[in-house]
């Protein structure tokens, strides 16, 4: 269907002004209400998301600070309920949705959705989705790596009524929650989420009433016109041409070492763009797949990070055009196990920010972190009222280096950019946990002429706890965050825990389920720094003293990874001075070898690894070269893949 007006319709400039902003202010206050009374921990912390649909249920309005991984996804949903229940909704009536398969993400995303009726005119829908803690599944909050389908995963909720005609539904919202490992924290968000769904009813009726139903029906068509308008204005603006890149999951668990291709073409002809992932890999045996919804989402995702100053709805989207295989990591259909879409998101997002990085150099941004949860469940025996705990808990981490700028250090992952970083305190009351350590990391941006972000380590104990498992739901550990440009890469992700009878740490590394875990083992786990832009041996080497002033850089990476000598004149006042003549031999040395390093035989590199001589940051900087980290195997087929990546994005580019 057209939703384009003709001139004559067209609203006036001011009240289309104001309803465009009074559209997606109705959605910011649905988060406010939201924030104020959720009952989980992990809501409260932003991992939610909100919309206005008009009555086809195309999006109109996000909020400011919805997550990316949600804006392409709602309106998906909202179509699906309009698929069940079109023609016996009522005023009153909110619907619960959390399928990936029929558009959603994966199934902690819950979703409801309320239709605004004027009248007896239906004239449009809002919809709040929150992440949900734990819905059930093999594992306490519902990521299973080792899961092949949705069976392990969690409770597929097709659209189903929890409200009608403004009455709860108790046995539904029951049946649902009691198949949880927290019940009460979930009848407590529906209430939450559904009020904040009657927020933008109601300020939706307002509107109504001040200018008309006929008034605001034509608002919701023209703010997504005008979106369109000034998406195809500019992507008509650019030169037709085609860019094409390849990211990776780090493995499919059932098939050994290998890296697991997503290759995406994007083709802009005229006013049109085409994402073509032709080449991708097949869907894997683990969570680590995407439904097509999700998939289309981290494409809208990524190209909207190229388009900051514009409002997001549907409009957005009529440009686009997606080729997906069917059956592939990107295109996953039921009962392919999906709860670890995550994965091949930031993967899709990094891979368009590196293709539209050449079509807008003055935006280039090189490789951003992977977002990483870590999920812990069992007995809390400090609180016999409420004896099962459910951790859940993601960490900031450093975004890419930018075209004239370092990456922007401990951020959110440009997966939910509205995320909060959760505080100790809340974590520490609500969890038998203790944070020991929690600090910027050294060395972890990738180096570059322009730096990535740094990113954290995060050390824990585990108190007072009987029956704990632990699952590490994370990417990176071997496609590891990259640089562009000639820019470097940053370091491996990874956990690793210590048990309270041991004295050395175990590497655990970045992917693993139902873990049991005891009062006073100690886990810790690095986020990875984002990916250097530019030759690192172009920086400024007082940028680089400045560095190592901050805590950022080490004097040991500032001579491998910058080619910059410094002198320590007082280690207590972090005062240093860059030795000029040092520096300026010493980045000669490294010109004249660092391309023979990149290609040194891998077995080589290996036992150098082995026998300590040099460290992962050294394998991965200076030898692109990926191992097993705890015991130093070489990964060749894997390694493979990460140096031809390391040749394209970094070797190609050194001059």
């Amino acid at each position: 269907m057209d939703n384009k007006t003709q001139d004559t319709d067209r609203l006036d400039p001011v009240t289309f002004e104001v309803l465009k902003n009074s559209f997606i202010t109705s959605v910011d206050q649905m988060a406010e209400q939201m924030l104020r009374t959720c009952y989980s921990f992990v809501i409260y912390n932003r991992d939610f998301s909100n919309a206005l649909h008009d009555a086809e249920g195309n999006s109109v309005a996000q909020g400011n600070q919805d997550i990316a991984v949600h804006v392409g996804t709602l309106h998906f949903t909202c179509k699906d309920v309009i698929r069940v229940f079109s023609g016996e909704m009522l005023p009153g009536d909110v619907y619960a949705i959390n399928d990936p398969y029929a558009g959603g993400t994966h199934f902690s995303d819950v979703r409801l959705v309320r239709p605004i009726f004027d009248d007896d005119d239906l004239i449009g829908f809002s919809q709040s989705n929150g992440h949900w803690s734990d819905l059930g599944g093999s594992v306490p909050g519902s990521f299973d790596v080792s899961a092949r389908d949705m069976f392990r995963e969690a409770v597929r909720i097709t659209p189903v009524r929890l409200f009608r005609a403004g009455e709860f539904c108790h046995d539904v919202a029951n049946m649902i929650a009691q198949n949880t490992r927290d019940p009460a924290s979930i009848i407590g968000d529906i209430h939450s989420q559904a009020g904040a769904t009657a927020v933008a009813e109601r300020e939706i009726q307002r509107l109504v009433r001040k200018y008309g139903k006929d008034q605001v029906l034509q608002g919701m068509r023209e703010v997504q016109d005008y979106v369109e308008t000034a998406v195809r204005n500019r992507i008509a603006a650019l030169p037709d041409g085609e860019w094409e890149t390849v990211d990776y999951i780090d493995r499919d668990p059932a098939k050994g070492e290998g890296m697991i291709p997503i290759r995406i073409r994007m083709t802009i002809k005229g006013d049109r763009i085409t994402y073509d992932f032709e080449g991708s890999h097949p869907t894997i045996s683990s969570i680590y797949n995407s439904a097509p919804g999700a998939t289309f989402s981290a494409v809208v995702a990524g190209m909207k990070t190229f388009f900051p100053d514009l409002p997001l709805n549907s409009g957005f989207y009529r440009m686009i055009d997606i080729k997906a295989p069917k059956n592939s990591v990107v295109s996953a259909a039921w009962p392919v196990a999906v709860t670890g879409f995550l994965m091949p998101f930031e993967k899709i997002m990094n891979a368009i920010f590196e293709m539209w990085s050449q079509i807008m150099p003055d935006k280039a941004i090189a490789c951003a972190f992977n977002l990483e949860y870590l999920l812990a469940g069992g007995r809390d025996l400090r609180s016999p009222e409420k004896p099962i705990f459910m951790f859940y808990e993601w960490l900031p981490g450093g975004w890419g280096g930018r075209n004239g700028k370092d990456g922007s250090d401990v951020t959110t992952a440009c997966f939910g950019t509205g995320l909060m970083s959760q505080p100790n305190e809340g974590n520490e009351r609500v969890n038998p946990t203790r944070t020991v350590e929690f600090q910027i990391l050294r060395d972890s941006a990738g180096p570059g002429k322009w730096r990535g972000g740094a990113g954290v380590q995060k050390t824990s104990i585990l108190l007072d706890s009987e029956d704990a498992v632990m699952s590490y739901i994370c990417d990176r550990e071997r496609a590891v965050v990259w640089g562009i440009e000639g820019g470097l890469p940053s370091m491996p992700h990874g956990l690793s825990i210590r048990r309270s009878s041991e004295k050395e740490a175990k590497w655990l590394g970045s992917v693993f389920s139902d873990y049991p875990v005891h009062t006073g083992d100690e886990f810790a786990r690095p986020t990875a720094g984002g990916g250097g832009y530019g030759d690192p041996l172009e920086r400024d080497p007082q940028a680089v003293c400045d560095d190592v002033a901050s805590d950022y850089v080490s004097l040991e990476r500032a001579a491998k990874d910058y080619g910059v000598v410094l002198k320590e004149l007082d280690a207590d006042l972090c005062e240093f001075e860059v030795d000029l003549p040092a520096t300026e031999k010493l980045r000669g040395e490294i010109r004249a070898n660092r391309k023979q390093w990149a290609r040194m035989p891998a077995e080589e590199v290996a036992m150098l690894y082995r026998k300590g001589e040099i460290d992962s940051l050294d394998a991965v900087r200076r030898y692109a070269t990926i191992l097993d980290w705890e015991t130093g195997e070489l990964l060749e087929k894997t390694t493979a893949q990460f140096r031809e990546s390391f040749e394209r994005r970094t070797v190609s580019h050194w001059t």
